[in-house]
């Protein structure tokens, strides 16, 4: 009992911290008699040392766990560009939509798509556990244990695909390796921490109730997520049909892996954003949520604009990362500027989306998915890309501007 006595008095001081902070913030937004510039320099102090607790590990997670998919397809790559192809097909879900793919890609893919299956179930257990840790603003653990996960991936699967000549099979096979050994970290760390212990009573009815509430929640956010997602996944599946298919489907591979690493960083955003609404509206804060709205916002636009000056800079050289092929190399520089664009504007659009989540929206954003990627932007993109001949770069130019529809509708 005393040592739940102490967890109970330590939750209660955190809790009462947060608060503290919190209604400090609101009350410097609210305080007229301040100048505006000054009440604008202490509240933007105050939100940048919150959010930098929340997105900074975050973001560092959620770019380390893209990277190690990233090398993967690195690794396969310098296997051969059939080989990224096929990598670069297996990674996508929607597998219904690979029907009509080149047969040696196809067959190279399904290799690579065995290795994955272990990873399915890592991801349904990786996902609960890591909003468990955000919503009690629990971050830098993950970092830790994705930072160390991250090395032993790297060294394993150079082992698995060149010295043991295992090739794609073995690539991915660490990949979902790599996945449970993060999942299974995470979960002895929740179990043996002291911090936790709170959280975990037993069993009970109250567990389930609110549950209808709960489902309605999740299930639109899990819309909203795979539909944006699946949209990525089938602008490859659709390229690898298109003439020249290895060449088109390595070119928008390579751009849409460089545009989900940078995404990496808006999402940790997203998510920081996300808790720090819901915080904010939870407290009856108005002032501060929409406050922190707009210096994630400003943060995540800056840092995008940078990755994307710096995609330019280097554009005739950054396929090299991921294949040897000058033919590639070449594809990849003509896709880049509007690969550029897309990526200022993905700073922009899901710190929307986390905004949307921390207020409730979830079902709205999830609509506004469905009509802007599936009923404009797909069916557009085949026309283009097949019937007027306009090849993988019509896809990254519908993205740009459906980005900024969806941006403008959110807003």
């Amino acid at each position: 009992m005393e040592g739940n006595d102490i967890l109970e008095s330590l939750v209660e001081k955190a809790a009462a911290k947060h608060e503290a902070v919190s209604g400090e913030l609101e009350n410097i937004l609210s305080d007229t008699e301040l100048g505006y510039v000054i009440r604008i320099r202490r509240a933007a102090w105050i939100e940048l040392k919150l959010l930098s607790k929340l997105a900074a590990p975050a973001v560092f997670v959620y770019m380390i766990n893209n990277f190690m998919s990233m090398s993967t397809q690195i690794y396969s790559g310098h296997l051969g560009n059939l080989q990224l192809a096929a990598a670069s097909l297996g990674n996508n879900g929607v597998q219904i939509f690979a029907y009509g793919e080149s047969p040696e890609i196809a067959f190279s893919a399904a290799i690579f798509v065995y290795g994955l299956i272990p990873q399915i179930f890592a991801y349904a257990i990786n996902f609960p556990i890591q909003k468990f840790l955000q919503s009690q603003s629990v971050v830098l653990p993950s970092a830790y244990i994705s930072a160390a996960t991250l090395v032993v991936h790297l060294s394993l699967s150079w082992v698995a695909a060149y010295k043991l000549g295992l090739g794609l099979f073995g690539a991915s096979s660490v990949l979902s390796l790599s996945w449970w050994i993060i999942v299974t970290a995470q979960f002895v760390y929740i179990l043996k921490s002291e911090r936790f212990k709170l959280t975990w009573r037993g069993f009970s009815s109250a567990a389930f109730s609110g549950l209808p509430e709960f489902f309605k929640l999740s299930a639109s956010s899990a819309i909203m997520l795979c539909l944006e997602t699946w949209y990525f996944q089938i602008l490859v599946l659709v390229a690898g049909l298109l003439e020249n298919p290895e060449l088109a489907l390595n070119s928008l591979s390579i751009c849409t892996t460089i545009n989900g690493l940078a995404f990496m960083i808006s999402v940790g955003f997203n998510a920081a954003a996300s808790v720090r609404v819901g915080n904010e509206l939870g407290h009856k804060h108005p002032k501060s949520a929409a406050f922190s709205v707009v210096v994630v916002m400003v943060i995540s636009t800056t840092i995008s604009i940078m990755v994307a000056c710096t995609v330019l800079a280097f554009r005739n050289v950054i396929s090299y990362v991921f294949t040897e092929g000058a033919t590639v190399a070449a594809a990849v520089s003509d896709l880049c500027p509007f690969l550029a664009i897309t990526l200022v504007l993905n700073g922009i659009q899901p710190v929307l989306s986390g905004v949307a989540v921390g207020c409730g929206w979830q079902s709205f954003v999830a609509c506004v998915n469905v009509c802007c990627y599936y009923l404009v932007g797909l069916p557009l993109g085949v026309l283009l890309g097949f019937y007027f001949k306009l090849g993988a770069k019509v896809f990254l130019f519908l993205n740009y501007f459906l980005t900024i529809y969806i941006c403008m509708y959110i807003n």
